[in-house]
């Protein structure tokens, strides 16, 4: 088995695209924050989301018209990513994973708005499968040939599940490069959802605050460029950090109630299959939706798991909202970052810490800190979990 390090980061999100403006984003506690502009929110009492912005698909795509908006972003999150990898991935054996709740939904909205006008929609646009998409447009962009390509979705956990899929294939030998991560475009099926959940905070996110009203809908994509690490050693290949395990667990207990013990659970596999003790983690990038339940149970199963004494738990989803299949890819992205420049993104918006979550949530301003060991979690709807661990190289 190879060790699997992570050499390329690509970044499309609300508080900056590329890797070296997110990384900034996350040290100054920036804010995507904004009215949404993407879809129409007449009728909606709050319209504030994390909308990415100045994003021009013209520059990263040979023909953006083909994909919808999370697919574009897909694709330009893979280049930057093989760009910043200094790797070009054509003639390698190369995996594109995935991952996505919404899929191209942005782009069957527009076709349901069109048919409701009474305009005509091309039979080829409306037989289009648009999360396919995501993956395929990936490969083609990059005029991969000897690839396998996949889509995961599982829902908010599904960026985590597109890196355990590559950190497999790579750790086994059986490709020489992997592209994962996760992508999602704003979309008014999500807003409508979560806003009829009464989960949509109608000024900002602020996970285990006190005071918090929920989530802050978001998009973007986050893809990693994955590769042995003696590979990447032997090409002088800069290397953000390794992968060391992940877990993965399905409790299916609930539609949209994470459960404590499986989450738990999600955690302690992560932890074996990556041969990491729990005192060994330095820094936990939680789910951290900023809804009562979610934070509430997740923080549970983290003292459930470390004790009383718990790793810092924060959460950059104060920062870019809720961006679904990417969330994890993203957090991902910026575990990596954290390691590899020293310091811990913080958790903004932050007044007062919730009791019930108890934990040290690097309130409002980044920190530097020696990170050796950093676990990032997701938990998606149906009770799908996804933990994985990074480690300094």
């Amino acid at each position: 088995m190879h060790r699997v390090a992570v050499t390329g980061l690509g970044v499309v999100s609300s508080i900056g695209t590329g890797a070296a403006e997110f990384s900034r984003g996350l040290r100054e506690g920036r804010s995507g924050a904004r009215p949404i502009r993407v879809f129409d929110t007449e009728g909606f009492a709050h319209d504030v989301g994390c909308e990415v912005t100045g994003f021009e698909p013209a520059r990263w795509l040979d023909r953006p018209e083909t994909l919808p908006r999370a697919a574009q972003f897909a694709v330009a999150a893979a280049k930057m990513a093989v760009r910043d990898a200094d790797l070009d991935p054509a003639g390698a054996r190369t995996m594109v994973s995935i991952g996505t709740t919404d899929g191209g939904s942005d782009r069957g909205e527009r076709i349901a708005e069109a048919i409701v006008r009474g305009s005509e929609v091309p039979a080829a646009e409306a037989a289009r499968v648009p999360a396919a998409l995501l993956s395929v447009g990936v490969a083609r962009e990059l005029c991969l040939s000897n690839v396998e390509v996949s889509t995961v979705a599982t829902a908010c956990a599904a960026g985590n599940y597109a890196i355990g899929d590559g950190f497999d294939a790579v750790a086994a030998g059986d490709v020489d490069v992997a592209l994962c991560g996760g992508a999602d475009a704003m979309c008014r099926m999500t807003f409508t959802g979560f806003y009829r959940l009464g989960a949509v905070d109608p000024v900002a996110c602020r996970p285990f605050d006190v005071a918090r009203g929920g989530i802050l809908t978001g998009e973007g994509a986050g893809v990693l460029v994955l590769e042995p690490l003696e590979s990447a050693v032997a090409r002088g290949a800069r290397v953000y950090a390794e992968i060391l395990g992940y877990g993965l667990n399905c409790d299916a207990g609930h539609p949209v109630a994470p459960d404590r013990d499986s989450v738990g659970r999600c955690m302690r596999l992560a932890l074996d299959n990556a041969g990491v003790a729990p005192g060994d983690v330095d820094l936990i990038c939680a789910h951290g939706t900023g809804t009562k339940a979610n934070d509430v149970t997740e923080c549970g199963a983290i003292h459930d798991v470390f004790g009383p004494a718990a790793p810092r738990t924060v959460s950059v989803k104060s920062m870019l909202g809720h961006t679904m299949g990417a969330a994890s890819a993203l957090s991902a992205i910026a575990c990596s970052l954290a390691i590899a420049e020293g310091f811990i993104p913080p958790t903004i918006n932050h007044t007062t810490t919730d009791p019930e979550c108890g934990v040290d949530c690097v309130p409002n301003e980044s920190v530097p800190a020696t990170l050796n060991v950093v676990q990032n979690n997701a938990l998606a709807f149906g009770g799908n979990n996804s933990v994985v661990l990074f480690g300094r190289n």
